[in-house]
Formats: C-alpha cells, structure tokens, sequence
C-alpha cells in the first residue's frame, strides 16, 4: 500500500507565491487607507459639532453634564454617519451615478467591491445600535426618547440615497438640514438631560445652515454629472447663479444669527465671528466656480465654527439661555 505525496510548486505562472505573500502584505496598509477614506472622515465635522453643541446647551440648562454620555452619543452619531456615508457611495454607484469625473471613486475605481462596502455600512450600522443601546443605560432619558431621536436619524442617514433617494428627488437638501442640525443637537440634549423640549432646536439653526453649506457645494460640483444621470438636486433646480446666491446665504446668514445673539445675550456668542475671513473665502471660490476640494474646505470651516460656538454658548452666562 503506498501513499502518493502531492508535490506542488511555489512558481505558477512565474509568480513566486512567498512574493505574492510579500506583496499582499505590503497592500494592507494601502488597503486600511481605502477602507478610511471610504467613510469620508473630513464630513464627520457636521456629526461632531452638534452634539458637542447639544451637551454644552444641556449643562447650561440645568448643570447637568456626564462626559461619558458625550463620548457614546459622538462615537453613536459618528457611526450613523460613517454607515450613511457608506451607503451613499453604494447607491450612488449601483445607480450609474459615480463616474471617473466624481469626487468619490471608491467603486468607480474597484478600490472596494460594492459587497465589502455594503457590509461595512451594515457594520457601523450595528456600532451605532449598540451606541445606542448604551446609551439607554448610561443616560437618564427614556429610551423610548431616545429611540424615537435614534432611530429617526438612522432613518435619515439611510433613506438620502437608499430606498426612496430623498437625494435623486431635489429632497436630500431638507432632509441632511434637518438630521446634522435640530435632530443630533436634541438627541445629544435628551441624553444629557432626560428632558424633550424644542428649545435647542433654536439654537441648532447656524450649525445646521453651516452644514447644508457642505451638502450644496458637493452637490453644486457635480451638477452636470447628476444631471447626465438623471437625478434632481437642489443645485440642478436652482441653476449655477441661484445654486451661488443659496450658497451665500447659508455661509452668511449663521454669522448674522451670531451677531444677533451676541448684541441681546451675551458678547461671548460673537466667538463665531473669527471665521468669517473664511467664509469670504469659500464664498469667493464658490463664486469663481473652483468647486474641486470645497466641500472638504466648508467642514473645515464648519468644525472650526462649530467649536467656537459651543466655547460661546459655554463662557455665557446662564442667563443668556431661554431654558
């Protein structure tokens, strides 16, 4: 009885395997770079500073503050934002929408498959949910509060290009205004607090129109493109001169809210104010239609912005707040 050894070959087709083993290793760092970049981190910004807004407003209003509660309801938030990124980059492909011309060619380019994207949109997904499951327990707030806050911005983040495409049908403006402003600066509040109350919502109005700034300047950008693929943005409806003079009013009319804020209630509300150098500047850009890089440019000025205005809303005086 003999027994018969399979002898193979470390070179097929003139490829050394340990050389092939020694590439792929090589890869991975590029790789985890692809998987970062995937998520759009430089937008994170606009997930950021609402709920570090939402928590300032909530130790004002009744000195209430657990930094462990801020740091599960950022990483909670981010995760619904990294997984909403996710899936826009899915649709947005599956849909022909993506083009070698667009600013992210993640699958354009098949630096990911579509499947490891989609399985990483319902990875965050599920970070998120036990974001929020955590959160139920470590904040004093109902958790069907919280649910409905939670779930609604889910919701949000999914339904921008999946399932209805709120995005293809000129509604996806409304809808990012809503969720990365009044929605996570609540969300952020009731878990701080425990308490539902639509007072935040007022001050969340400059971050919000900040926010949509990013939005409307992606979508500016690629205006043609949406249009050759058939979609309908607010920047196709209003057309380049009335896609500049929206654009004027969102980077300008916060800083008009913050001087307000700051002549009635308190001189600390006027910290904002620093960016408006910038502001002239993207709106300069915008204006000279060097959109390319802008989007990325507006988050900047938005996480700069929005730090500013928690560090006023903060050094103010509690007096300052209509709680």
């Amino acid at each position: 009885m003999s027994t018969r050894v399979k002898m193979t070959n470390p070179v097929v087709n003139g490829i050394d395997d340990s050389k092939k083993d020694k590439t792929k290793v090589k890869s991975d760092p590029g790789l985890l770079k692809s998987y970062i970049a995937a998520l759009r981190p430089w937008s994170f910004t606009a997930s950021f500073t609402p709920v570090a807004l939402g928590s300032t407003l909530a130790y004002k209003s009744d000195q209430n503050f657990s930094f462990l509660v801020f740091v599960i309801a950022v990483l909670t938030a981010l995760s619904v934002h990294a997984a909403g990124n996710l899936v826009n980059t899915y649709f947005d492909y599956i849909r022909g929408i993506d083009n070698k011309s667009s600013d992210d060619r993640t699958l354009v380019d098949h630096v990911l498959e579509p499947s490891v994207v989609s399985r990483m949109g319902a990875v965050f997904y599920s970070l998120g949910c036990l974001g929020f499951l955590t959160l139920a327990v470590a904040s004093e707030a109902k958790m069907e509060h919280l649910a409905v806050m939670y779930f609604g911005g889910l919701s949000s983040s999914f339904l921008y290009t999946g399932g209805l495409g709120l995005k293809y049908i000129a509604l996806g403006d409304l809808l990012i205004f809503f969720t990365f402003g009044p929605l996570t600066v609540m969300f952020a509040f009731l878990s701080q607090t425990g308490k539902l109350t639509m007072i935040p919502v007022l001050y969340a109005l400059p971050l919000a129109l900040n926010t949509e700034a990013i939005l409307h300047s992606n979508n500016t950008r690629d205006m043609d493109s949406d249009q050759r693929a058939g979609i309908v943005t607010m920047a196709i409806l209003l057309g380049r001169t009335g896609s500049y003079t929206f654009f004027t009013m969102l980077i300008f009319l916060p800083f008009f809210i913050f001087a307000l804020m700051g002549m009635h209630y308190s001189l600390w509300m006027l910290l904002p104010m620093l960016c408006i150098f910038e502001a002239f500047n993207v709106e300069r850009d915008f204006r000279n239609d060097t959109l390319k890089g802008l989007p990325q440019r507006v988050a900047k000025m938005n996480l700069i912005l929005g730090i500013l205005y928690t560090v006023g809303c903060m050094l103010a005086d509690k007096s300052a707040f209509s709680f």
